[in-house]
């Protein structure tokens, strides 16, 4: 299939978005260079910002190309459900009745757990939150378990950046594997899970047990290297201040207002009508509830809608690029293009074409969860993680050369899981 004039541009502004996302630090050097032009440069070092600046320019591009009514369409025909859902979870788990609940959870499986405080916490971090990711959806374990890991570790003691950076690419791909015991929670199953009779028997029975012990192994593995520096954590601390946190009855209602969230997340009148009231009733109760984090949703919701705006355009080239492949082949593939593209929009474009072998399905969708913690645009919920935890890094930035350095381990072990077992 010869490529239309726009896809071509689109396709370059989607490489040129990507190459944007490894060089920021750029940005944010000539920001210190030019202080004339410094707000523009610092919000071009924002990678929450890049593929929503860069789908501005391709719909700027559409305008003059195309006109104003097939530029309209192209926009009005983009499905934003998943930008609006991370931005809704982000907030009503961020919040701190929700925050609280997790913090009991996991202060109670650590006092059972046979490890110092400070790395049970840490490991219950990276393993139990990603795994109820498959029940809460994965951005909602992403937000909590980042948030856990800011507030129980990373404030806790100077930890060195190379712990910070193997954390970060744990729970990354430990989040993209680990909603795959059901159905329902993981973007990338929900695209062809209706489609292909996929239920949560079928995820649990033949992707489940795998991410599960792949969820383990990593944060096992994470937990045992970094041992020493762990024990300096003082989570007690953390946990003594929590007790003054909100009462049963905030973190009940906040409860009922993520399950709603959760339970609706396809249809955005309704969960973001919750996400009204739930503003409300924090605004109602100040004393439970600290700043909610709206800005840092914005603007994940923002860099999502961006590569859904740039991604419609890209089905061209990935589609015939899988539809050559071998079911062996596309495993790793799939696990390579999800780094440079969208877990969840691999896994769409494999269900539009019909007669795919079981093992074909598979391994598409095996592949894709397993790199999606490779990149920061490898899976719709990273950009929550990077949000919430950049700020404990040297600089306030994430590199992304090292975070693809420390995601390898954990996805070889993914791919062990997912390819010999």
């Amino acid at each position: 299939m010869t490529p239309t004039t726009v896809q071509i541009v689109a396709a370059a502004l989607f490489a040129v978005a990507l190459a944007h996302t490894f060089s920021t630090s750029v940005f944010a050097r000539l920001a210190h260079r030019y202080p004339r032009h410094e707000g523009v440069f610092h919000l071009l070092s924002e990678v929450e910002v890049v593929f929503g600046f860069w789908a501005l320019v391709l719909v700027l591009f559409l305008f003059v190309a195309l006109g104003r009514d097939a530029a309209t369409a192209y926009i009005d025909g983009r499905n934003f459900t998943e930008p609006l859902f991370v931005f809704a979870i982000m907030v009503v788990a961020g919040s701190k009745p929700i925050l609280k609940l997790a913090s009991v959870l996991v202060n109670g499986l650590a006092r059972v757990t046979p490890l110092p405080r400070s790395m049970a916490v840490y490991f219950l971090a990276l393993s139990v939150l990603p795994l109820m990711g498959s029940v809460l959806t994965e951005p909602a374990a992403m937000t909590l378990a980042a948030l856990t890991l800011r507030e129980r570790v990373f404030n806790n003691v100077d930890l060195p950046e190379r712990l910070k950076y193997a954390t970060l690419g744990v729970l990354f791909v430990n989040v993209s594997i680990g909603g795959t015991l059901t159905s329902f929670a993981a973007p990338p199953v929900l695209m062809v899970a209706a489609k292909w009779g996929w239920d949560s028997a079928f995820m649990l029975g033949h992707f489940g047990w795998k991410a599960a012990l792949a969820v383990v192994i990593n944060a096992a593995a994470v937990t045992l290297l970094f041992a020493r520096p762990l024990l300096r954590a003082k989570p007690e601390e953390a946990g003594r201040r929590d007790r003054s946190g909100p009462p049963p009855t905030a973190m009940f209602v906040s409860a009922l207002f993520l399950l709603g969230v959760v339970m609706f997340a396809h249809h955005p009148a309704v969960f973001l009508g919750l996400l009204l009231f739930f503003i409300g009733y924090a605004r109602a109760y100040p004393r439970h509830h600290d700043a909610l984090i709206l800005r840092e949703a914005l603007l994940v919701a923002f860099f999502l809608a961006g590569l859904v705006v740039l991604g419609g355009q890209q089905q061209w080239w990935l589609q015939e690029l899988l539809t050559r492949l071998s079911a062996q082949q596309v495993y790793y593939a799939a696990t390579a293009l999800t780094a440079v593209t969208d877990n969840a929009a691999l896994t769409y474009l494999g269900s539009l074409v019909e007669g795919l072998s079981d093992e074909f399905k598979y391994s598409l969708v095996a592949g894709a969860v397993t790199g999606g913690g490779l990149t920061v645009i490898a899976n719709a919920p990273n950009p929550a993680g990077y949000s919430i935890l950049r700020g404990s890094f040297r600089d306030g930035a994430i590199s992304a050369v090292w975070l693809f350095v420390a995601a390898a381990g954990p996805t070889l072990v993914a791919i062990a899981a997912f390819q010999l077992l």
